[in-house]
């Protein structure tokens, strides 16, 4: 019988001083950094104590022989970075020490050269991506903004609907204000449609109930005081007619 440890042994994963990690050239336009931090940070706000890593211009390794692919945004579930994440093999997202593809990617596309609807998708496709999302906001590749493909069997097949089942997020667009900028962006959302708000919503939201509250703290005061007054002029008319207010029956 072949012995079992020997073999075991044999396995080595590759050499992660080998792999080029990062190469500190900046890659993105402001639009896109926007939408990115967008994405990244109101999953983290809204997904408290959930676990899942959720990065922006990270390279995944999906194949030690070829060099990463870098999405604008990806989501997986149930993995964290190490703690000694300044180590080189914890660098960046190799597919064979976190265990599993990311189940969502999300490219923002800014012009007609990304092959985001050609190379990528067949590299996502063999990665075995669950979701991969194609947002369009300038419509450079069709006139669709948001296109969404989900892996069954194996192959991408397009959705027509903007919720990811398998793993309880959805995708929508939204115009608003984002970091003072106002635009048509693309957000999270839940069963019901309503947007994963970011930290700084949140928190502008629970300012707006907190004055909400003052206010109707102030008009019960504001009720109440007039009350007290009526019963004060009730009370000096009944003693400008010689009758005690304090005898009355209650």
């Amino acid at each position: 019988m072949v012995d079992q440890l020997a073999i075991s042994e044999e396995v080595a994963f590759p050499d992660a001083s080998q792999l080029v990690t990062e190469d500190d050239t900046p890659v993105d336009n402001f639009a896109s950094a926007k939408q990115q931090r967008l994405l990244v940070s109101s999953l983290y706000s809204a997904l408290l104590g959930q676990v899942f890593l959720a990065e922006a211009n990270v390279g995944i390794y999906h194949i030690f022989s070829q060099p990463p692919i870098v999405p604008d945004v990806f989501v997986s579930f149930n993995v964290q970075v190490p703690q000694d994440w300044w180590e080189k093999q914890n660098r960046c997202y190799l597919v064979w020490n976190f265990g599993k593809p990311p189940e969502i990617v999300i490219e923002v596309v800014s012009n007609q050269v990304g092959n985001e609807l050609t190379d990528k998708f067949a590299t996502y496709e063999h990665m075995r991506v669950s979701y991969y999302a194609v947002y369009d906001p300038s419509l450079q590749l069709s006139e669709t903004p948001l296109r969404l493909f989900e892996l069954r069997g194996m192959h991408y097949t397009e959705m027509t609907e903007p919720w990811l089942e398998q793993v309880g997020l959805g995708l929508t667009t939204w115009q608003g204000d984002f970091e003072g900028r106002q635009d048509t962006w693309l957000r999270w959302c839940n069963a019901e449609g309503a947007m994963l708000l970011t930290g700084d919503e949140q928190a502008a939201q629970a300012r707006q109930q907190a004055e909400q509250e003052r206010q109707r703290a102030e008009q019960e005061r504001q009720r109440a005081e007039q009350e007290r007054q009526r019963a004060d002029r009730l009370a000096d008319l009944l003693r400008a007619q010689g009758i005690d207010p304090d005898q009355l029956p209650q």
